[in-house]
This record gives C-alpha cells, sequence and structure tokens, in this order.
C-alpha cells in the first residue's frame, strides 16, 4: 500500500512520523511506500485560529491531488492540531483518509484508561480531541490551557524544546495526574520533543504512535484500508 502524508506542520512531527513508520515497517520485514508532500504550517495556524475549516480542507485537498497523482492510495495528517478541518478535507478529498484522531478512543478503552490528560494545540484541548472520545474522559490544563496552546506553538514552528518548556510541559503533565488523568496524551505530534521517551514520573501515550501503528498495518495489508479510512461518499 503507498502510504501519502501531509508533512511540514511541523517539520520535526514530520521527521518523527517518517522514522518511526520507516523502523516500524522494516521490522516487519516490509518495504515502505510513501509519498510526503510539504504543508505551509504558517497558513494552517492562521486558519485554525480563525476556524476557517474550508479554507484550510482547500489546501489539504490540493495537496492531496498530488498525492494522488503520485500513485498514493491513501493519505494522512502529521498533526492533530490540523485536524480541526478533518471531515471537510474528507469532502474534498481525492483518496481516502486516515485519521490519527479516531483510533485513540479504542486504543484507550482497550488500555484500561477510564481518564486521560490532554495537552496539544488550544482548540485540540478545548475541545477534547474534537469531540471524539466517547469511552474515556478527558482532561485538559484549566488556568492555563492558553499558556500550553501557545507554548506548544512555539515548540513546533522552532522544531526545537527548550528546557524551559519542557520543564513547563512536564509540570503541566503532573497537574493533569494529579486530578485524576490515568496518562498524560501527547494529543500535539511535536510534544515528542519536549517529552522524547523520558521517564517523567506518569504515563505517557504518544497519540503520534497510534496513528503510525495503524499506518504500519495499512501499509503492510493488515488492516484493511477501507475499514479505517474515512472518503468522500458519492
Amino acid at each position: 500500500m503507498h502510504l501519502g502524508m501531509i508533512g511540514g506542520i511541523g517539520p520535526a512531527s514530520t521527521v518523527a512520523y517518517y522514522q518511526r513508520l520507516s523502523a516500524a515497517v522494516r521490522e516487519a520485514g516490509g518495504v515502505l511506500d510513501l509519498t510526503i508532500v510539504n504543508a505551509d504550517v504558517n497558513e494552517l495556524i492562521r486558519n485554525n485560529d480563525a476556524n476557517d475549516k474550508q479554507a484550510q480542507a482547500k489546501a489539504y485537498a490540493d495537496l492531496i491531488d498530488r498525492l494522488k497523482r503520485a500513485g498514493a492510495d491513501c493519505a494522512a495528517i502529521t498533526s492533530l492540531g490540523g485536524h480541526f478541518c478533518f471531515e471537510d478535507t474528507v469532502a474534498l478529498a481525492s483518496l481516502p483518509m486516515i485519521s490519527a484522531v479516531t483510533p485513540l478512543d479504542a486504543y484507550f478503552a482497550k488500555n484500561g484508561m477510564e481518564s486521560v490528560g490532554l495537552m496539544g494545540t488550544k482548540v485540540v484541548m478545548q475541545t477534547q480531541l474534537y469531540g471524539q472520545l466517547s469511552q474515556t474522559k478527558a482532561l485538559v490544563p484549566d488556568t492555563t490551557l492558553e499558556a500550553v496552546g501557545d507554548t506548544y506553538i512555539d515548540m513546533a514552528l522552532a522544531s526545537h524544546c527548550t528546557d524551559t518548556q519542557r520543564t513547563f510541559f512536564i509540570e503541566e503533565g503532573q497537574k493533569l495526574i494529579d486530578r485524576g488523568a490515568d496518562a498524560i496524551v501527547l494529543a500535539g505530534t511535536d510534544l515528542s520533543l519536549a517529552f522524547d521517551g523520558r521517564n517523567v514520573g506518569y504515563k505517557v501515550v504518544d497519540a503520534l504512535d497510534v496513528h503510525v501503528s495503524l499506518l504500519t498495518d495499512i501499509a503492510l495489508g493488515h488492516a484493511d484500508l477501507n475499514e479505517h479510512s474515512a472518503r468522500l461518499t458519492q
């Protein structure tokens, strides 16, 4: 299966997707067939702030057309924040779309997580993963939500996490654990820059890994594309 990915939002998360996906496919004895196109992260931020779903969906649709011309069989967005217009994108997309949000609820339930703490963009946190958690309770920062969102965007644009930013995110995660979260979900794909596999004293789930696991299964033909994709119904 030829995977298509919309990258560049931000660059660090795209690199993480590529590294983890290629390693997983290789370890399974397969050969990765992948094309990546680069989206404009500044355009995404503008449209996200303005909640202009149609404008961003159109930008994605143009990129997806390029992926289709390159031979891709499906497409994925390498940003949870970039999923704010996912349904609008599906309506315009020339390829089936593999959501990074949809698999998460089932993953949390399967692993016995009754409550999770979310960190990512302001929209991801405010909407509690776009309202797609039905089996799991979501907790988000209260008085610091805006600060977490702004710090996340700063880090994503820089593709680098400072020590101050890392300490801030880890402390914010602990606050959510103290409020009853079973685990902290890195609901922003660039948050791997901050946590980076570190032992922070509580359970951390990287949403990127859940998405990569599904993409790996699809790439290897171990998962049915029709079952796990969203597409325009004609």
